[in-house]
């Protein structure tokens, strides 16, 4: 054998030993704007987790002699109209969104949307007919006019029971840290996202359910559940890791869109569209336009992130 050859077969065999998940990182790491989006997200993501021990001050620290400042050497990024730490209630807004994001994608994407996808898909049937009526449902409603009537219409319930749980247990601060406004919202937004995650996994599992190992594994006497989630689960994990990037970008502008029309995370919390609010209007703009640009250009990087990521992640998936 010669030593050409010996290198083609050895490099083959390497190709051969790694993982499929291993080849598409490759692809990835390849992507400048991939690597770059993700610093972007982990340096705002990051932030928010560690927003207790960076962020300079509480979001909640008001300091009514110095309201509405700019730049300066004890506030970088200045003041809002109650003398707050704009840098700090970025920080902890970066947290808002970190938390509503991965709790709706997890439940919502990944548990409801996923599983119940593979169960049409496979089951087929009534059973098939039923999810996807379900699913046509909630797609037929309008999304964003529905998340703000739940919210409204949900919330002050919400919130009064998150009270009564003080009241009678010994946890305390969970209404004055947001707790109740994340659930509410976490709740309204999971209930609409797992429609296109499930029609999504269930047209790939009608594929993947005629093939020749589904059929060996069926007449070998495999349970239901064995098919389900060991053998065709992971012909659909490319999906799934698509549908996740995606997600977190469209999540986490829906969170957004939300606080800024005043039903999502309610004060006292921290959020981005709460921020956004408040800087909004041409006199206050002209004025104090660090009140909008300071979560306009974080929200802008944070979306444009995801939408990079979201695109070149396809890419390295399909070979591209």
């Amino acid at each position: 054998m010669t030593a050409e050859a010996a290198t083609t077969e050895g490099s083959a065999s390497a190709v051969v030993g790694r993982s499929e998940w291993a080849i598409v990182w490759e692809r990835l790491r390849r992507k400048k704007l991939a690597m770059i989006s993700l610093v972007v997200i982990a340096v705002i993501y990051g932030s928010g987790l560690f927003a207790s021990v960076l962020a300079p001050y509480s979001y909640t620290e008001q300091n009514l002699d110095r309201p509405t400042e700019g730049i300066g050497a004890d506030h970088w990024l200045g003041t809002d109209r109650l003398g707050r730490d704009l840098l700090s209630r970025a920080m902890y807004s970066a947290r808002t969104t970190l938390i509503v994001t991965v709790a709706v994608v997890l439940s919502g994407s990944l548990l409801i949307g996923n599983t119940l996808g593979l169960i049409a898909g496979y089951r087929g049937g009534w059973i098939d007919n039923a999810i996807m009526r379900v699913g046509d449902i909630f797609s037929s409603l309008p999304g964003l006019p529905m998340l703000i009537l739940i919210n409204a219409a949900f919330a002050p319930r919400v919130t009064e029971w998150v009270r009564d749980i003080e009241d009678r247990t010994p946890l305390t601060g969970l209404v004055s840290s947001g707790f109740a406004s994340y659930l509410i919202v976490f709740a309204a937004l999971s209930l609409f996202s797992w429609v296109g995650t499930a029609r999504v996994i269930r047209a790939q599992v009608l594929q993947l359910r005629e093939r020749e190992f589904i059929m060996a594994a069926e007449s070998l006497g495999a349970s239901r559940r064995r098919i389900v989630f060991r053998h065709l689960l992971p012909g659909v994990s490319f999906l799934i890791i698509l549908q996740v990037s995606t997600g977190l970008g469209a999540v986490a502008g829906s969170e957004i869109v939300l606080s800024w029309f005043g039903v999502g995370v309610q004060p006292p919390a921290a959020s981005f569209g709460a921020m956004l609010f408040e800087g909004s209007g041409a006199r206050t703009f002209q004025a104090h336009p660090n009140l909008l640009l300071v979560p306009g250009i974080i929200v802008t990087l944070l979306l444009f992130s995801f939408a990079l990521l979201g695109d070149a992640l396809n890419d390295a998936v399909r070979g591209r």
